[in-house]
Parts: C-alpha cells; sequence; structure tokens
C-alpha cells in the first residue's frame, strides 16, 4: 500500500545524503594545506638542534583533543559540514514532482519540500549516517504536520447523542453503498444497534442493493418506493431510530455528481430535514486528485465533516490518502480495504506513517 510514496521518500532521504557527503569530503592528512604550512623545516640539521626545550612542569598541559571531540579551527571544520540551500535545492524539486505524479495535491507538495528545507538548511552534521537519519526524521515531521487533521471519535459520539445521524455522500462508483454496510458492521462489532435509510431513491437497483447488504447484516432498513422523496426516508429513519431505542442511523444517497445543482439541492434538503449529526464523503483512493475536488464540491455544497477513502488498499501512489485530510480540513476516519464487511478500518496518522518510512 502507497508504494508509490515510499519508494519517492526513500530516493529523497538518499539522495539527500548522498549529496551533502559528497560535499564535505575532508583532504586525507598530511595533503591539507593548513598542515603542510605547519610542519617544522628539519632538513640538514641535526636532531639536536631542533630538539624544543620542554617545560619543567609536564602536569600543567593541557591534552590534545582526539580526533573524536569538538573544538575549534580547521580540525572541527573538515568534522563538520553545514547543509546549504545547494545541496537540497535540485533533490527537492525532484521531490515535489514526484509527489505531484503520486497524486499529492499542489498545496500539500510545496508544503512537504518547503518545510523539509526549512529543517535542513543550516544543519551542522559530520557523518553519512547522521545526515540520512536526520533527513529522515525531517520527512516524517512534514508528513505528519500535513496529516494532523481534528480527528472524529465515533463511539464517543454516540455516547453523547443517541441515535447518531450520519449520512453519506459522494458520486457513483466510489463504493459509497457497501462502505455503508461496512459501517455498519464497525457499529455492530461495538454492540450498537443501526438503521439504514435507503435515501437513493434515484438509481435503479439502489434500493434493492443497500436492502440487500441489510439482510445480510440483520440490520433494519428503511425504505420508500423508488423516486420517493430522499429527505422522506431518512425523516422516517431517524424517527423509527428514536421510537425504538437504535444507536444509529446510517443515511445512503444518491450517487450524485458534484457538478448537478439539482441534486446538490436535494441533499441539502435532506440536511435540512434530518439534521445530520456527521455528513461523510466517501471517496475513491484511485482517483487520486479527483476525490479531493470531489470532497471541496460537496463541502461547498452541503459542509462535510469526515471522509472515507475506499480501495485504499490497492492504491500504490497514496496521493488521496496524503493530501484530502490537508486540503479540505477534514480527517479521513476510515479507510477501505477489501471487499468483506470485516474490511474496513479506522484510520490513524500514525499508521500512514509507518506506512510510508518502514
Amino acid at each position: 500500500m502507497f508504494e508509490s510514496l515510499k519508494k519517492k521518500f526513500s530516493e529523497t532521504v538518499g539522495k539527500i545524503t548522498e549529496k551533502v557527503s559528497s560535499s564535505q569530503e575532508p583532504l586525507p592528512e598530511g595533503d591539507k594545506p593548513e598542515d603542510r604550512a605547519l610542519e617544522p623545516i628539519t632538513e640538514d640539521k641535526p636532531e639536536e638542534e631542533v630538539r624544543t626545550e620542554e617545560p619543567d612542569d609536564m602536569s600543567s598541559e593541557e591534552p590534545a583533543p582526539s580526533e573524536g571531540e569538538g573544538g575549534s579551527g580547521f580540525l572541527s571544520f573538515f568534522r563538520e559540514k553545514k547543509i546549504t540551500e545547494k545541496d537540497v535545492d535540485d533533490v527537492l524539486w525532484d521531490l515535489e514532482m514526484a509527489l505531484l505524479e503520486s497524486d499529492v495535491a499542489l498545496e500539500v507538495a510545496e508544503k512537504i519540500t518547503t518545510e523539509l528545507k526549512e529543517e535542513l538548511v543550516g544543519r551542522k552534521v559530520k557523518r553519512s549516517t547522521e545526515i540520512s537519519e536526520y533527513t529522515m526524521e525531517a520527512l516524517k515531521k512534514a508528513v505528519e504536520d500535513v496529516l494532523r487533521v481534528d480527528s472524529v471519535d465515533l463511539p464517543q459520539l454516540v455516547e453523547k447523542k443517541k441515535p447518531l445521524v450520519i449520512m453519506f455522500v459522494g458520486i457513483n462508483g466510489t463504493g459509497k453503498t457497501t462502505t455503508i454496510a461496512k459501517v455498519a458492521r464497525y457499529f455492530i462489532k461495538k454492540g450498537l444497534e443501526p438503521v439504514i435509510a435507503a435515501a437513493d431513491t434515484f438509481r435503479a437497483g439502489a434500493i434493492e442493493q443497500i436492502g440487500q447488504h441489510a439482510d445480510k447484516l440483520g440490520v433494519k432498513l428503511i425504505s420508500h418506493r423508488k423516486g420517493a422523496d430522499p429527505a422522506a426516508v431518512a425523516f422516517d429513519a431517524v424517527s423509527h431510530a428514536k421510537a425504538q431505542g437504535k444507536d444509529v442511523v446510517l443515511i445512503d444517497t444518491a450517487g450524485r455528481m458534484q457538478t448537478n445543482v439539482n441534486l446538490m439541492d436535494e441533499m441539502a434538503k435532506i440536511k435540512r430535514v434530518v439534521r445530520p449529526d456527521l455528513i461523510v464523503f466517501v471517496g475513491d483512493a484511485l482517483t487520486g486528485n479527483d476525490a479531493i475536488e470531489q470532497a471541496a464540491r460537496f463541502d461547498e455544497a452541503v459542509g462535510i465533516d469526515a471522509v472515507i477513502l475506499t480501495k485504499a488498499d490497492a492504491d500504490a501512489r497514496g496521493g488521496a490518502a496524503l493530501s484530502i485530510g490537508y486540503m479540505i480540513k477534514r480527517p479521513i476516519i476510515f479507510m477501505g480495504i477489501g471487499q468483506g464487511y470485516d474490511d474496513i478500518m479506522e484510520f490513524k496518522p500514525e499508521w500512514m506513517i509507518e506506512q510510508l518510512f518502514a
């Protein structure tokens, strides 16, 4: 998972390490101009004539610094190198281009490379291993800053508000209906009772599809006939949940194209009628920047609170997973990692860092 990003980050660390190391190679001992300038001239002189007089009190002498100790002067200079812009500029440009090729949003790619440059330039290093370690940590920090978005704790929300009403939005083909079934399974495993609202009354077969999932999971489905008012379906589902003491209402909506104004207005009506506690955008991780653009449009139309990315297990690039939270300032709460009802995982930034830098 995310093999492309992982490879690009690893290559960046290697390139910076190689470039900084190659620019700090010291001259061999004895070949430095300073060494030659300090050599005493002893040619054609007897040994006793060039022997210097030793002081009477040897205990007062300060020991010379060893090779591994710090100090000042030219010896310290040859043991230490300050990273410059020249050392990293070309490599960071290559990294930015590589991130864009992996469907990372431009703003995110620029943030990562800028922050990495700020962390590296001016840093004093002594060994290639130190350069590598410091570059890796600086890169991790830049990625962590991108992924750091306030999270949503679903079980905690259920404790505060019952029924918790969650409305799912997204375009056709992203796996939204299957994702709703997975989320239902997630709540069932936590001992909670969900209700599903079949509010996608436009697409042929949508009610039957979500109904099949509900039957397999043993979850109550609230549905009307095809073409019915989606807001009415959602309202009935919430009313049922309140009357029956259910914990969660999961509202399936039509896979509206983000450019379809009429359908966006219909979704806004559902929001006005049921006042969901969470509006969750479901996007396809494989579509990269398209998923980010879709999420932004849905956010403008109805406001979204969180994101679920589907097909993450097949996403070698990782651009959407890395970018979407930062771009719309909303957290990823789940990632789909397979076709089964249990193939959904809670998203944690720490997990993605491990995937990228392990």
